[in-house]
């Protein structure tokens, strides 16, 4: 790490960057935009955001970021991936385009706007491990769900379902990679970014 302090980065080619900056900055991390491979190599870590994932995909080819982020995560560097974001870091995607690339790191599959279309978005309470306190508030917002995880990946939150089938995966955990489906930068509550930020300190130690 650079510092005392990680340097953690927002990858800035689509979606909600400034509600990452500004909760990670909560969470006392450096926070800084990142849209070039050079500007990669200075950070410690990694924030995914939310947005439209195949848009987002095909920014990354044109800024000549998948190959180095792809490098990045095997190398070990903690990234986070809300909503479009976690998508990027699935293995496999379900309804995905047949030419959507990933960066990948999760074992998972993710089926895209698993939850409905954007009028469809919906609010709700989710108990998320590893957090104290009351449940997380989630925002979903053409949100995607884990259909299955492979044995290394960890379980944080489930969203049960009101009509009796069987509860969704909303939040992963496999090593340095962090991955919900979700918008808690939308909330006001920096608790799951400061859960990162704890990851990202940890993996440097």
């Amino acid at each position: 790490m650079s510092s005392s302090t990680p340097v953690i980065g927002v990858l800035a080619l689509q979606g909600d960057v400034r509600e990452h900056l500004v909760a990670l900055a909560e969470a006392d991390a450096l926070a800084r935009p990142v849209r070039r491979p050079e500007e990669l190599a200075e950070v410690d870590a990694l924030v995914i955001p939310g947005g439209e994932s195949t848009t987002m995909s095909n920014l990354a080819l044109a800024f000549g970021m998948m190959a180095p982020l792809r490098e990045r995560v095997a190398a070990g560097m903690p990234v986070y991936g809300s909503c479009a974001g976690m998508i990027m870091l699935a293995e496999k995607i379900l309804d995905g385009r047949d030419d959507q690339q990933t960066v990948g790191g999760i074992d998972m599959t993710v089926r895209r706007n698993a939850f409905g279309r954007q009028n469809e978005s919906f609010e709700s309470a989710i108990e998320f491990r590893g957090l104290e306190g009351d449940p997380v508030h989630g925002v979903f917002i053409r949100a995607p769900w884990v259909e299955s995880v492979g044995a290394g990946v960890e379980v944080l939150a489930e969203l049960p379902a009101a009509d009796g089938a069987e509860s969704r995966i909303v939040a992963v955990r496999q090593g340095n990679l962090l991955a919900t489906s979700f918008h808690p930068e939308l909330t006001g509550d920096h608790r799951v970014h400061a859960y990162f930020v704890q990851l990202v300190a940890a993996a440097a130690r």
